[in-house]
């Protein structure tokens, strides 16, 4: 009797614990009879992300996803890059070929897009943190017709950079906008000073009336609960992870996503888990 040859999928970040992606794509996988697949977290610090990502294809492995903190890594990692990973400077998803070579993908920006649901054309978008994900937001926010895309980060130099490679601009304080998206790793684990961890107060936040946090949890953050006592629109990180994880999916299953599963499936038991 022939061994089922089961195809390997996972995400690579540190930490990674709290992430819904397997909970996400294990859902879908099976809602589509695809039981020769799986898809798993892969721990992985900065100093092993390299040898361990190149490994992953001898194990298995046909995709990636990649979180904090290793997009920008993974984009370097790669042998080929998609014009919209090349452009941010970032990549969230690996295609690993059995040959060894790694093409690298960037889905948040459009996921993100998908997840807002709405015009951002003439809009001022706030944008806190400038790591890899925050690169992905910028870049997507003035693709979608932002009028002006701001970057507030705790240490300014990485926020100047930033704005100077995407044609943004950094500020040294968090000001009033049209869309606040908080793109740093505050709020995964609950804090009585989240607020203060993001340079923001509570009256501040009557300021954004659009407001996405990317960060996801059991129960909401603190800036989500914040917006929404001031009555503004939101988006929490679930739906941008569905929305990114499903582009990921149809790229390596080359099948269409099941959306409503993968909600469902995010939303069950959200959380660190």
């Amino acid at each position: 009797m022939q061994e089922e040859v089961v195809k390997r999928l996972g995400v690579l970040g540190w930490p990674v614990a709290h992430s819904r992606s397997p909970a996400i794509h294990n859902a879908a996988l099976q809602s589509l009879g695809m039981g020769d697949w799986r898809y798993q977290r892969l721990p992985v610090p900065p100093s092993l992300f390299a040898p361990t990502t190149r490994a992953l294809a001898q194990s298995g492995f046909v995709g990636a996803n990649v979180t904090i903190p290793h997009k920008q890594a993974a984009l370097k990692l790669a042998d080929s890059a998609s014009a919209v990973a090349e452009a941010i400077g970032a990549a969230n998803t690996l295609t690993l070929a059995a040959d060894g070579t790694i093409a690298a993908e960037n889905t948040d920006a459009p996921g993100l897009i998908d997840a807002i649901g709405e015009s951002l054309t003439g809009k001022r978008a706030l944008v806190l943190g400038a790591g890899g994900s925050a690169r992905a937001v910028v870049w997507a926010l003035r693709e979608a017709g932002a009028d002006e895309v701001s970057i507030y980060n705790r240490t300014p130099e990485r926020a100047e950079q930033l704005a100077r490679d995407l044609g943004a601009r950094a500020v040294a304080l968090p000001q009033a906008a049209d869309l606040l998206v908080n793109c740093t790793a505050v709020g995964l684990a609950p804090a009585d000073d989240e607020l203060a961890q993001l340079g923001l107060t509570q009256g501040a936040i009557g300021e954004y009336p659009l407001v996405v946090d990317l960060v996801y949890r059991a129960g909401a953050t603190e800036l989500l609960s914040a917006a929404r006592r001031h009555g503004a629109r939101t988006r929490d990180g679930l739906e941008v992870l569905v929305a990114q994880g499903a582009l990921s999916f149809s790229l390596w299953t080359g099948r269409p996503a099941p959306l409503e599963v993968m909600r469902q499936a995010a939303r069950a038991g959200a959380g660190p888990v």
